[in-house]
């Protein structure tokens, strides 16, 4: 021990004698590590900012979004106001819509459909005493808490009356109840959506989402909005499945172009048992509502865990070129250390012979010589490490790209840089080794 450690301090002696060469020498390390540590930062936090956004969406769900048509149940009019050439033109068949029908169709009919949540968007004014603002009006049942991972942190999720008889009720996102209740009591109070007044029975939890996650996913903020039973939306606010006299008086305005939102539900999220018939059971699901909606496309399915999968799989693509950028430098960085030592050895063939003939082995040298490139290395890797944690911070900043720098990055690189220098500087130490002593001391 007392031989390894003296030859540590000659190999550190070393170094410190010729600071500027270490430091050029480590150059490719210092790189190389910086490399890594920014590669493993953007990769980790790709990889969280995409199992985030698969809490958001929840896992194995399927998202129905129903699409406005501006000539549904109007063609026929739309033909008469043209001038009578009708005859020329294909009447376009008319389509309920997406219903409630539609949701206990699918969940009935397709085996692989674990549950299903539709849901009413309804933009509403909100007030409460002096306070207002524009808000959504969000009718659901409690599948959807339970598919969007939301959890109600206060009060209790709907009971099955409110589903049934369409009770006055509500749940309340965060900043609803920071807008409106900061004084505390909340469970109980009363608020009004557009008309109607409505019992608050529960607060959501607070989501945390970024803007980039609501605009890629196309989800909305969840801690802004007041959810109602299905039925209380349909029975209290509006069941735009039946016709009433505004209908009848806009028929006109809507017959000229004007888009006009016939659907019952505006949103349905399926839940699939096995995320291996995630396609497969969209592929269903829109053959059966497009036969149900008389051949028209109003309506788009989308899969939103199969849009991350292939967002993760350009990520992995992207790291892959950095694994292998960050790869060629330390590689050089190695090719470095091994050049400058071959050459340190030229240098102290004096030095090596006079330590031979004071009775040093040859693993001594080697010894000194490995401690001096591994040395080397760890400077360069602890320089690398700040630098990669400056090009991490500088990438988050600039190039709004979420990164994350995770202790076992740190400590994998200060491994992969001590690996270099022990590779590399393998082969000077067994040439210093070598040296005969007689020869060494010889030469000026």
């Amino acid at each position: 021990m007392k031989r390894t450690l003296f030859n540590f301090r000659l190999a550190l002696e070393g170094v410190m004698a010729n600071q500027l060469r270490a430091i050029l020498t480590a150059l490719g390390i210092i790189f190389g590590v910086g490399a890594v540590i920014a590669m493993l930062a953007i990769g980790t936090g790709a990889k969280q900012s995409i199992l985030d956004q698969m809490k958001l969406i929840g896992t194995n769900n399927i998202v129905i979004k129903s699409v406005q048509s501006s000539n549904n149940g109007t063609e026929e009019e739309a033909s008469n106001q043209s001038g009578g050439n009708s005859q020329n033109k294909e009447k376009k068949a008319w389509s309920p819509g997406l219903t409630v029908r539609d949701v206990a169709v699918l969940e009935d009919l397709i085996p692989t459909v674990e549950a299903v949540s539709p849901e009413i968007i309804l933009p509403l004014n909100i007030v409460r005493g002096s306070k207002h603002q524009k808000g959504r009006c969000i009718g659901v049942t409690n599948t959807f808490f339970e598919l969007s991972n939301l959890v109600v942190e206060k009060g209790n999720a709907f009971h099955p009356m409110h589903l049934e008889v369409g009770k006055p009720v509500c749940i309340i996102g965060k900043n609803i109840e920071k807008k409106f209740f900061s004084e505390g009591k909340v469970i109980g109070e009363k608020i009004k959506c557009g008309n109607v007044w409505l019992t608050i029975i529960g607060v959501l939890d607070k989501r945390i989402t970024t803007k980039e996650s609501l605009s890629n996913l196309g989800i909305r903020d969840y801690n802004s909005d007041i959810y109602v039973p299905i039925s209380t939306a349909l029975l209290r606010f509006q069941n735009r499945a039946l016709v009433n006299k505004k209908d009848i008086a806009s028929r006109r305005n809507r017959s000229t172009g004007a888009s006009s939102n016939y659907h019952q539900l505006d949103r349905v999220v399926l839940r699939v048992d096995d995320h291996k018939q995630l396609q497969a059971t969209a592929d269903i699901a829109a053959r059966m509502l497009k036969r149900r909606h008389r051949g028209q496309l109003d309506f788009e399915v989308e899969v939103p865990e199969l849009l991350l999968q292939q967002q993760q799989k350009t990520q992995d693509t992207f790291n892959f070129v950095l694994a292998v950028i960050a790869g060629i430098s330390l590689l050089v960085g190695g090719i470095g250390i091994m050049n400058i030592m071959l050459a340190s050895v030229l240098e102290r063939i004096k030095e090596i012979g006079i330590r031979r003939s004071l009775g040093a082995t040859e693993n001594d040298i080697v010894l000194q010589f490995l401690f001096e490139a591994i040395f080397i290395s760890l400077i360069g890797g602890l320089i690398g490490v700040i630098l990669g944690i400056v090009a991490a911070q500088a990438i988050a900043s600039y190039a709004d790209i979420p990164t994350i720098v995770s202790t076992w990055s740190v400590l994998l690189s200060f491994f992969v840089a001590a690996s270099v220098g022990l590779v590399f500087g393998l082969l000077p130490a067994q040439k210093a080794a070598k040296q005969d002593p007689i020869k060494a001391l010889r030469t000026d």
